[in-house]
């Protein structure tokens, strides 16, 4: 498991690809339907 291992972070980034362990976008932590920020 290293850098020529497509499957792991460090090798996504050595080949430049993305995917599930290497996500293009940040994805939020889990927020509750209710809790909303509102903005004054």
């Amino acid at each position: 498991m290293g850098k020529g291992d497509k499957k792991t972070k460090k090798g996504k980034i050595k080949q430049g690809s993305h995917g599930k362990s290497r996500p293009k976008n940040h994805v939020p932590a889990y927020k509750p339907a209710g809790e909303t920020v509102k903005k004054a």
